[in-house]
């Protein structure tokens, strides 16, 4: 999958918070992710988070 730092990503699976979306910051084997909800930053394998993606938008995309 080609994702790179400042696209906005949507899971199959909701934050605890209830959002869906998460801003890419960095990117390599391990991926840090903000959720545009409430804002929390989480650090996950790039394996876990390949397999949970529905969708890519990369900035100033439809």
């Amino acid at each position: 999958m080609d994702i790179q730092v400042g696209d906005t990503i949507q899971t199959k699976k909701p934050h605890p918070c209830g959002a869906n979306t998460f801003a890419v910051l960095r990117v390599g084997m391990d991926f840090r992710i903000r959720c545009t909800g409430c804002g929390r930053e989480i650090m996950l394998p790039r394996a876990r988070i390949e397999k949970n993606i529905r969708a890519v938008r990369r900035p100033g995309q439809a």
